[in-house]
């Protein structure tokens, strides 16, 4: 009963952290309004954003060495710190150096977080487990986006970070309460280096990792856009952008409970091709059903059903891949997303205000494909990276592997 309790604790309190990452979406074109800039600029805020998370390894070690706690602890109070920039002195400069902390903050937390739970459930149930957090990233887009829009509408853009430092306090103090300090499922490992070994030498692990990128890059083009495309197409206000994410956000709660009931039946490795597929498919689809606003609605609610499986169906499959440094790789997951969201980022405003929308599901879709190949790579049924790892030893010289 513990266990279930923390489990919709943790759900509760990661929806706070995935609010803050995912507002800038829809409201894009509100902030760089706001602030004064065009939307490339404040696009290269969020670009740096996914760099920063890609130095996630550097923080790895934290939560397998100082514990779990530890690290999700110094992750809400990076969260509260950057929130309390922006509610003190709102700028760009300010807002840029507060989705930094916020993305360091939940690199921190995410890891320690999913390693907590990882130690304690059984790998066959923990897809339903994991499942349980995830649907913080759905409600945030349910519950936590439109209260954004809300507070935005009535006060401007600035107002929805002082009641995220104010929740973030909250956070602290109740992770404090709540998690016990000595923790006997999970023994501290001082050997860092051993850890980085342990994943960096593990091409199951490297190709999971690529996974996360490659799929993480698709959806980006995507999310980064949607908001903006819907403004162009039909001239959505912020109210209506809210409730757009709302619907999303009811999608993705639709993928994590597909998850919850699937994944662990069917193998995590079948769940994954299914929503790599159907997110494809999704994508392609979006521009031809996407001609009246509800029709844009219903084709990114399938879009992002098909992309929440994706992402929850793969996290329980990269916790059981190097279990003595469980810590370590699900950090090296998260470098995973964020490399693949700053392509993402890079990308889609770029191919948006040059080549239009449908260039963007293209690529998209071949995204998801490259992340098809890596998938076969981590089950052994398609072997391309050893092939390119003797090319490059033989082109640059470098003597074989014993």
């Amino acid at each position: 009963m513990r266990l279930r309790f923390q489990l919709l604790f943790f759900m509760l309190l990661r929806t706070i952290l995935n609010t803050m990452h995912r507002m800038v979406y829809p409201f894009l074109a509100v902030f760089a309004r706001g602030l004064g800039v065009d939307l490339t600029t404040f696009s290269f805020a969020i670009t740096a954003r996914s760099l920063v998370g890609a130095l996630s390894p550097a923080f790895a070690p934290i939560a397998d060495q100082r514990g779990r706690k530890f690290g999700m602890l110094m992750g809400a109070l990076f969260f509260t710190f950057g929130m309390g920039l922006v509610a003190f002195a709102p700028n760009l400069y300010t807002l840029s150096a507060a989705l930094l902390f916020a993305i360091i903050g939940k690199y921190l937390f995410d890891p320690a977080m999913q390693a907590y739970f990882g130690d304690r459930v059984p790998y066959n149930q923990r897809g339903t487990a994991l499942a349980i957090t995830e649907v913080a990233w759905s409600l945030s887009f349910i519950a936590g986006i439109p209260i954004m829009g809300w507070l935005i509408n009535l006060y401007g853009w600035t107002a929805p970070f002082p009641l995220l430092a104010g929740l973030g306090v909250g956070m602290f103090i109740a992770l404090w309460r709540m998690i016990p300090h000595e923790d006997t499922h999970h023994v501290r490992n001082s050997d860092s280096r051993g850890n980085y070994l342990a994943v960096l030498k593990n091409i199951p692990a490297l190709a999971g990792i690529s996974i996360a990128l490659w799929a993480s890059a698709s959806n980006e083009l995507v999310n980064l856009i949607f908001g903006v495309w819907l403004e162009d197409s039909f001239g959505l206000q912020i109210a209506a952008l809210a409730g757009a994410s709302a619907v999303i956000g009811l999608s993705e709660l639709s993928g994590e409970g597909l998850v919850a009931l699937t994944t662990d039946r069917l193998g995590k490795t079948r769940a994954l091709v299914i929503g790599l597929v159907g997110n494809a498919l999704a994508a392609l689809a979006l521009p031809f059903i996407g001609t009246t606003p509800v029709g844009a609605l219903v084709g990114l609610f399938f879009y992002y059903i098909t992309f929440e499986y994706i992402m929850v169906s793969h996290i329980p499959l990269m916790s059981e891949l190097v279990p003595e440094a469980r810590a370590t790789l699900l950090s090296f997951n998260l470098t995973g997303h964020s490399l693949g969201r700053a392509i993402g980022a890079l990308l889609s405003t770029f191919i948006y205000t040059r080549f239009g929308f449908f260039p963007i599901v293209l690529v998209s879709a071949l995204f998801n494909i490259f992340a098809l190949i890596a998938l076969g790579e981590l089950t052994q049924k398609v072997t391309i990276l050893p092939r390119v790892i003797a090319w490059t030893r033989r082109f640059t010289g470098m003597p074989a592997r014993d």
